[in-house]
């Protein structure tokens, strides 16, 4: 495996996300279709199974997407000439999948509740008044040669139908990957380094889905306390 030809596709990454990355932001502001809402104040009613819940992405999320999908486009590009190991081509493009994230979210999401349903915005989901509202909140950061590290942060904020706060669940993780670039390791080794990008991913999803899990599970004990 060439060095130059998996520095070629990091420097063509660069490049092309230099100006499209994710910027993690705090505020709930929901994509171009969408207004800003600030809850009122928290919630006493508690989450259950039962519950329709509608769902709407935050800033952060379609931002992340965007920067995903691109990610992924160059990555199954790959070197022109070829020259770049399959193994880390596919490595690259295994980890960019713009899909992976967004679809355990929402499949997660759908195991604890009786219906889920994504909205463009939130005029929408108000006029089809469901029984609990969530904010999803999403970032990723990628490798380029510009950036070592790898981040992955998912985080569920959930309102009741007057978007008071109920309560939020969460999936982060972080890691440094700087031995990647070094130049006398085999094209497997280099390809497994790449392949954490999507390691961090699933463990941060499988973070989400045990905290989600432990959120609704303490509202239906909350509910069975109050009958």
């Amino acid at each position: 495996m060439k060095i130059s030809s998996l520095l070629t596709l990091v420097a063509v990454l660069a490049g092309s996300l230099a100006a499209t990355a994710p910027v993690y932001a705090a505020a709930t502001v929901v994509g171009e279709h969408a207004c800003q809402f600030v809850p009122m104040a928290d919630s006493n009613i508690g989450l259950r199974k039962s519950q329709s819940v509608g769902v709407l992405y935050s800033e952060n999320t379609v931002s992340t997407l965007e920067y995903l999908e691109r990610y992924h486009a160059v990555a199954l590009k790959g070197v022109k000439n070829g020259a770049l190991d399959s193994r880390i081509r596919a490595a690259f493009v295994n980890s960019s999948d713009p899909k992976l994230a967004i679809d355990w979210l929402k499949a997660s999401i759908a195991k604890e509740f009786a219906s889920v349903t994504v909205y463009e915005n939130l005029d929408a989901l108000m006029q089809a008044r469901p029984d609990v509202v969530v904010m999803l909140d999403t970032y990723n950061q990628l490798l380029t040669q510009r950036n070592s590290k790898v981040e992955a942060r998912f985080v569920a904020k959930f309102y009741d139908s007057n978007l008071q706060y109920i309560g939020k669940a969460e999936g982060l993780g972080a890691k440094e990957l700087t031995s990647v670039w070094v130049h006398d390791k085999a094209a497997p080794e280099v390809a497994a380094q790449i392949d954490q990008q999507r390691e961090l991913q699933v463990h941060a999803l499988k973070q989400f889905d045990a905290s989600l899990k432990a959120l609704v599970t303490s509202g239906e004990m909350a509910q069975v306390a109050g009958n």
